[in-house]
């Protein structure tokens, strides 16, 4: 009678060590070796999230910020199929080319990082939105939108805050981490964006029939206590991973392509 009591026991306690245990992590992907200065944060279709390097330290997002607006207002510029003549500067605002980038829709600004092209839309839609919810809803709005970016740096005055170039990129208003940006990318209310991002990226072949197809966008953001430095970043996956690489200062946007290449479609995910 007493060994059964004891089994029983013994048993219960079993099971409970087995309950109480953490779940075993499960081992990060084998990728290329990242250079001195690198960080990348990579997210499953699991939601494992590996890092590599500092992910996160906060600086300023720069040109990543133009996901904020897509994931806003991506469908409804989509839909009217917005247009955009960048000269290289209107009035006090300069894009990232001295001569512009001509004639361009969202996906050529987007893949282009056009500040102007954005930013005249992006005053189109604020205007759109005063017009349609009044001053409050319209700044409750877009304050929501970049919250995540924004930390306690929202501007206090009314109605929707003067759209500079701060929010597009420019200066240190808007920030993040591989690790926040990743975060923010994997969280279910971003699926539909992401899935925008990929069709204005990719081609119409790749992604209309390729399974999987790799994505990536690539930014450049400011060097906070360097002036006239900047440092690239890579953001991107396909149907089984999220990536955000960040690169050293003093590196640019196609150093950032050509690493994420590298590092994450040299080892992709088999089919």
């Amino acid at each position: 009678m007493w060994k059964a009591g004891a089994r029983t026991l013994l048993g219960c306690l079993v099971a409970a060590a087995l309950v109480a245990a953490p779940p075993r992590k499960k081992a990060p992907p084998v990728l290329p070796p990242l250079l001195p200065g690198e960080s990348l944060a990579l997210g499953t279709l699991d939601r494992d999230v590996f890092h590599w390097g500092d992910t996160a330290s906060e600086g300023p997002m720069g040109g990543l910020a133009h996901l904020v607006w897509v994931h806003m207002e991506g469908d409804a510029w989509l839909s009217a199929d917005v247009q955009f003549k960048c000269a290289g500067a209107a009035g006090p605002y300069h894009c990232s080319t001295v001569k512009g980038h001509g004639k361009v829709d969202l996906a050529r600004a987007m893949q282009t990082c056009c500040n102007l092209a954005f930013m005249g839309w992006a005053h189109a839609s604020a205007q759109r939105w005063e017009q349609d919810y009044g001053e409050g809803v319209a700044r409750a709005r877009l304050l929501d939108a970049f919250q995540p970016f924004l930390g306690r740096r929202a501007p206090r005055d009314e109605g929707v805050p003067e759209l500079d170039m701060a929010w597009f990129g420019e200066g240190d208003l808007l920030r993040t981490s591989p690790d926040a940006l990743l975060a923010w990318l994997m969280d279910p209310g971003q699926e539909q964006a992401v899935r925008l991002y990929r069709r204005l990226v990719l081609n119409f072949a790749d992604e209309t029939f390729k399974k999987n197809a790799w994505w990536v966008d690539t930014a450049t953001a400011p060097v906070t206590g360097a002036p006239g430095t900047y440092q690239a970043w890579a953001v991107g996956g396909n149907e089984l991973v999220l990536a955000v690489l960040r690169l050293p200062p003093g590196t640019t946007r196609s150093e950032a392509q050509a690493r994420f290449v590298t590092v994450m479609m040299g080892g992709k995910p088999k089919n």
